[in-house]
């Protein structure tokens, strides 16, 4: 393996790695922030208004840590490797 392609590598692995930790820095302040939302709702309102940011944020919570540990359902491996052979055999790319 050459010396860019290593570079490529770890620059690709550092990425990842960012991803990750930002993943679990989300998901600590969600495992803080939704409790605390949650009491302000009980002690004020009978409404259940905290149920709209619990699932909104961890809609957000669950795509970032797809995304950050590499799963991606709609769009894998396998469609962007099929994606960028079909774009490389077109005549004007």
């Amino acid at each position: 393996m050459n010396n860019s392609s290593k570079e490529a590598s770890f620059l690709r692995a550092k990425e990842q790695v960012t991803a990750i930790k930002h993943f679990y820095l989300s998901l600590v302040l969600y495992c803080i922030v939704i409790p605390i939302l949650i009491w302000i709702n009980y002690q004020t309102t009978s409404f259940p208004w905290a149920v709209f940011p619990a699932l909104g944020w961890g809609f957000g919570l669950v795509a970032k840590g797809l995304a950050a540990h590499g799963i991606n359902p709609l769009w894998g491996k396998v469609w962007e490797q099929r994606k960028i052979q079909e774009l490389m055999s077109k005549e004007d790319f």
